[in-house]
């Protein structure tokens, strides 16, 4: 018991990063640190949050986008060193915990309705 007590110390340390909410459906752009020879550079990765992994501090979300005609997805630890931040864009109305039909789809099929947030102040 003494060793699953470390861990989750341990992991509540490394999941104090403070993240905007995001959901299934959302349009983000995540922030990466690249390193190049013994340079350093922030990448910007623009796309549509298909799944999610929930697992504590190995939490993951998986980034699909279009480009140049072919589907990229990309599996993003959230409470990763290597990224610096998230910025949702648009927030996707969507029904499903998982969204691999989009997969299937081209063009402007792979829209999803825009989900409005109003405040209440």
């Amino acid at each position: 018991m003494k060793l699953q007590n470390l861990i989750r110390s341990i992991e509540r340390k490394q999941i104090n990063k403070k993240l905007p909410v995001i959901e299934i459906g959302d349009t983000i752009r995540v922030s990466v640190f690249i390193q190049e020879g013994n340079k350093q550079r922030i990448q910007p990765y623009e796309g549509t949050i298909i799944a999610r992994h929930l697992a504590g501090s190995n939490t993951t979300i998986t980034v699909r986008r279009i480009y140049q005609g072919i589907g990229i997805e990309r599996i993003f630890s959230v409470y990763s060193s290597a990224i610096e931040n998230f910025n949702v864009l648009k927030r996707g109305k969507v029904r499903k915990a998982k969204l691999y039909y989009l997969r299937k789809r081209v063009g402007k099929a792979t829209r999803l309705k825009e989900k409005f947030v109003f405040n209440k102040n």
